[in-house]
């Protein structure tokens, strides 16, 4: 896909004329997603890998895992529900593009497979741990302001049962980001990101994690130091389970 095409796209969906708030950056992080996917569709059909350092695949990128748009944005409220939902979903689907890059539709990928692309993509995927830690920690706010606001009679047990399964994938996402995106780190610097995210948004996990949860997480992590590769890193990993063990 031409360069000149993704950027002309790009600059349009940043235009001033647009509302800046998290509906326009979660709409154009969900185009900025389909391109990208076209992008890696055509270049399997190439029998290639993907390029995720050239300026075109780097501007999508940083279009879906937008930190600093999602930082700048006003406290979590209720109604970003809607649009927080689409630009996780978006930043989720784009990161599986290039994390699972290789294996077979419908089968787990082999560990050769995710060691060749953490290795080739290992910047990319801590950059995108980086925003979905902080983008979940947000929709963690707003979801239970959501159900906060809602009458006695909407809190239907659907409704509950989908929060609490979302509150119970949030640790299953923490501890799996962890041990992939932190001990398998290449690079020091992508291990400080990740946990560096961890840390900043340590308050919201220690009060939205399930109590058994909570528990699970603090126990598989109390080995950290030993294997954590980044001084840093661990530094801040503490900090997240010292919240996590101030509710317990």
């Amino acid at each position: 896909m031409p360069i000149v095409r993704i950027l002309i796209v790009l600059l349009a969906l940043a235009s001033p004329a647009l509302a800046q708030d998290g509906a326009r950056d979660a709409a154009a992080a969900g185009v900025a997603a389909r391109m990208f996917r076209v992008y890696v569709e055509g270049v399997a059909k190439k029998g290639e890998r993907p390029d995720l350092t050239r300026p075109e695949t780097t501007a999508l990128l940083g279009r879906v895992f937008d930190v600093e748009a999602l930082g700048a944005l006003p406290p979590a409220k209720a109604s970003d529900m809607s649009w927080l939902m689409d630009w996780m979903d978006a930043a989720n689907a784009t990161y599986k593009l290039f994390a699972l890059y290789g294996s077979k539709p419908g089968a787990q990928p082999d560990l050769a497979t995710l060691q060749r692309n953490m290795t080739d993509y290992g910047d990319q995927y801590a950059a995108a741990m980086n925003f979905v830690i902080r983008g979940m920690a947000r929709e963690a706010v707003a979801g239970e302001l959501f159900m906060a606001s809602l009458a006695p009679g909407q809190r239907t047990r659907i409704r509950q049962e989908g929060f609490t399964g979302f509150r119970r994938s949030a640790a299953e996402f923490i501890l799996g980001t962890v041990c992939a995106a932190i001990q398998g780190a290449g690079k020091s610097a992508n291990a400080r990101l990740v946990a560096a995210a961890v840390r900043d948004t340590r308050e919201v996990w220690a009060s939205f994690l399930l109590p058994q949860d909570r528990a699970r997480v603090i126990e598989q992590l109390a080995d950290l130091p030993r294997w954590a590769p980044d001084e840093t890193a661990r530094t801040d990993l503490a900090a997240f389970t010292a919240a996590l063990r101030a509710v317990n």
